[in-house]
């Protein structure tokens, strides 16, 4: 299932209903005592009644107080509840024989939702990524539920429930420790449908549809089981699990191309990928997880729609491209994405580096491999890691640009990288923080490489030296240079400068007046975004030079002054 940008729906909305077993809860704990109509009674028989029957003695009538709001999903999810039984799926099937997939592999919790909705009178089952993992003899990420349920009575069904989405609605349950089981509700093929919607419906189901165009602006075209399973992108991913009877249910013949290992569109290729280009991406992203190939005709659309990926919303397209070098698979995704010639359009400055020689080639896709390496033993790596290490290779081999007399620059890197992160920030909505720290662990490797000479003490307390030091140590494994260095710094002692880097650095030193910095610190006149204030508490990882000496930066353009780049804990 494609999943887009979501948003959160105003904290004022409806209150919502609390749950079956919530309000059976609170009725067992009140106590009703009928009383028998009669004639009021003495203050002092009261008194005697109520300390005989040991009930509280009668006060004032308490004014009725405001309900409190209601609480969000989360603190919901996180409540102490009591302990309810333990929501097991049947091992047997109606007729006799053992479930298609193993009871004890599915997610508890997504069988409570797919339960609660066949106790409301709705159809619910496990759907997408789960079904095909499970068949698969993997373990899957997450547990999807599709249900006829429409968005609103999901949210009425489960009071821990939010919607979110613009061009996908989708209700989201939340239970204990951030979990979340996303159900969506059955939809049809805008584009597979004769009628076009009412005015009443345009807001909420109409698919903006116009003239050939095939493009999906709104995906909320509510429909059947099968038209839901018809409607998305591959056969591996249509399959539906019903959990009661313990069977698989296959409209698309998905279950044929499991066993042949084939990434195949549900329906004409060439309509599917011209639908939603993202599919693209996507299709790239499960061979390369999942070791299947990709159909023949399949293939051949993804070549021929690959000039549409700009139509798509840049984030999705920069989300989807995090999602193959999250997944430890970089390596071999980005290779068939180069294939497919949409690397020039994904991040064009990798493409650029690959196509100027063999060697290049190859250098780039053995960062890609130890970066996979490193995922693939569980290590969490922040996005910015991620982006610096492919980054690495096109930083080292860009030529220095002049020498500028501005000393009030910035320290940069390479133009293209530059662009590239500038783009991202713009129009794909990268946070402007994450873009920074990318640059500055950009910046930090050729000192710790020992290129550039640095006070060991400032730079090792910088609060991104960590980072920058991972970064290293992954080009170290790539390419085989600077172990040395990389060992010394895990020593805690800090690297010599290399003879000719210093020299340079000297000679640059000279030409370049030194500001002394201002115990006040710099004050700025306007924001320039979230990632304004990072860019000044962070940029001594990239500078903070010693005395006598001012450092070049990755391209050789002209560092920034002293007062800005210098780190906090430095002396001036």
């Amino acid at each position: 299932m494609t999943r887009d940008s979501t948003e959160t729906p105003p904290a004022d909305g409806p209150s919502l209903p609390a749950p079956d077993n919530a309000r059976e809860a609170t009725s067992s704990e009140v106590l009703t005592v009928s009383e028998p109509a009669t004639e009021a009674l003495p203050m002092s028989d009261v008194v005697l009644q109520a300390e005989s029957l040991d009930l509280p003695l009668p006060t004032e009538p308490v004014e009725p107080r405001a309900e409190p709001p209601e609480p969000p999903p989360e603190a919901l999810a996180a409540e102490a509840a009591p302990p309810e039984p333990e929501v097991v799926a049947p091992t047997t099937t109606p007729t006799g024989e053992p479930p298609a997939i193993d009871p004890l592999k599915l997610d508890p919790d997504a069988l409570k939702v797919v339960l609660r909705l066949h106790q409301h009178g709705h159809q619910a089952y496990l759907v997408g990524g789960c079904v095909r993992d499970l068949l698969l003899g993997r373990t899957p990420k997450d547990f999807d539920v599709a249900t006829s349920a429409h968005p609103n009575e999901v949210r009425a069904t489960f009071r821990n429930c939010r919607l979110i989405g613009r061009r996908f609605r989708l209700a989201h349950v939340y239970f204990k420790g951030g979990k979340i089981i996303e159900v969506s509700t059955f939809r049809a093929n805008p584009t597979e449908l004769m009628v076009e919607p009412t005015e009443e419906e345009g807001a909420e189901n109409g698919n903006g549809q116009g003239g050939d165009d095939l493009l999906i602006t709104h995906d909320n075209v509510f429909g059947t089981a099968e038209q839901d399973a018809r409607r998305r992108d591959f056969t591996i991913n249509g399959l539906f699990y019903d959990v009661t009877e313990g069977r698989v249910i296959d409209y698309v013949r998905g279950r044929r191309d499991l066993d042949e290992r084939y990434i195949r569109t549900i329906g004409d290729p060439e309509i599917r990928m011209r639908e939603d280009p993202v599919r693209i991406l996507r299709a790239v992203r499960f061979a390369s997880k999942l070791g299947l190939d990709i159909e023949s005709r399949t293939y051949a659309a993804m070549e021929g729609a690959v000039e549409d990926l700009p139509r798509c919303a840049p984030a999705r397209l920069l989300e989807e491209t995090f999602r193959l070098i999250r997944g430890g698979v970089a390596a071999p995704s980005l290779k068939l994405l180069d294939a497919l010639d949409a690397l020039k359009i994904l991040l064009p400055p990798v493409a650029a580096y690959i196509r100027r020689s063999r060697e290049n080639e190859r250098t780039f896709y053995a960062f890609a491999e130890a970066l996979d390496r490193r995922v693939a033993k569980g290590e969490p790596l922040d996005d910015a890691i991620l982006l610096a290490t492919l980054l690495v290779p096109i930083s080292r081999a860009a030529p220095p640009p002049e020498e500028s007399e501005n000393s009030d620059a910035p320290p940069s890197v390479a133009r293209s990288i530059e662009d590239l992160l500038a783009g991202f920030v713009q129009s794909a909505r990268l946070p402007r923080r994450i873009a920074e720290r990318c640059r500055l662990l950009l910046l930090a490797q050729r000192t710790l490489s020992g290129e550039r000479r640095r006070r060991g003490a400032a730079f090792r307390r910088h609060p991104l030296f960590g980072e920058a030091l991972t970064v290293f140590e992954l080009s170290v494994e790539a390419t085989g240079e600077f172990s040395e260095a990389l060992n010394t710094w895990k020593s805690g002692e800090v690297p010599v400068a290399r003879p000719e880097a210093s020299a340079a650095e000297v000679e640059a030193g000279r030409k370049r007046r030194r500001r002394r910095r201002r115990r006040g610190g710099r004050k700025s006149g306007g924001t320039e975004g979230p990632g304004a204030a990072d860019a000044s508490s962070e940029a001594g990882l990239a500078e903070g030079s010693e005395a006598e000496a001012s450092d070049d930066d990755s391209d050789g353009e002209p560092e920034g002054d002293s007062e800005e780049l210098e780190p906090e804990s430095s002396s001036t």
